[in-house]
């Protein structure tokens, strides 16, 4: 199953925009998130697992991953996917807004890995 064959799914290295903080939307701001999850897992599933992105470099983990090709990604500053990974229902997902160039896809997977001790 893709994201082209059913609506509101996201392929996997997808930008999307949703509203943070997630409990209480009525007052929440709108943050990226890289999705990590297969379409085939949200369609099953309703949710949507997300990594966080972030442009607040002076707080850095040492699992960061600084993408080296923003202009893909529709964010409009340099920004680090952070391994702080949550669930959302893909109700709550705004939109997408761009996707991860292969290399940095990459060193996202790497990373998540090298965190999970897969």
């Amino acid at each position: 199953m893709t994201a082209s064959e059913t609506p509101g799914l996201f392929e996997p290295g997808t930008v999307v925009v949703v509203p943070f903080p997630f409990a209480d939307v009525a007052v929440s701001r709108p943050r990226p998130a890289l999705v990590l999850s297969t379409c085939d897992h949200q369609a099953t599933s309703g949710c949507v697992v997300l990594a966080m992105i972030t442009t607040a470099r002076d707080s850095a983990w040492p699992s960061d991953v600084p993408l080296s090709d923003v202009g893909s990604t529709g964010l409009r500053t340099p920004s680090v996917v952070r391994t702080k990974i949550f669930t959302l229902d893909r109700a709550l997902i705004d939109r997408p807004i761009g996707s991860l160039s292969d290399d940095d896809r990459k060193r996202v997977r790497q990373s998540i890995i090298g965190v999970l001790g897969l």
